[in-house]
């Protein structure tokens, strides 16, 4: 059995450091989405992380966004949390929506 692997565009973090570990978890996340892809072929897969600013009254708030671009459409998923892995969590699970809808709607598939 063949698998196919998202391949990430381009990374970037945002008032962090982007580590190893928080590139593989974002790559393992998005691993994941492979079987809502089905035979679907991202164009282009961009990712950011990071802490939204650093002066928030109630602690760190870190955010993670998931642009997609498929044929004729952009999935883009934006979520934040206190946590930064609780961010990316939450991101690839709306992303899953979104790819779901976007096959029902595009090519007729449930």
């Amino acid at each position: 059995m063949i698998e196919n692997y998202m391949k990430i565009t381009k990374i970037k973090g945002t008032n962090i450091d982007l580590t190893p570990e928080i590139k593989l978890y974002v790559q393992e996340k998005l691993d994941m989405l492979d079987k809502y892809l089905g035979n679907l072929v991202p164009l282009n897969c961009d990712v950011e992380v990071g802490l939204q600013n650093k002066h928030h009254q109630k602690g760190d708030i870190y955010f993670a966004e998931i642009s997609i671009e498929v044929p004729g459409e952009i999935l883009r998923v934006e979520k934040t949390e206190k946590e930064l892995y609780k961010a990316i969590d939450k991101v690839k699970d709306h992303l899953a929506r979104s790819i779901k809808k976007y096959k029902q709607k595009k090519l007729g598939i449930k």
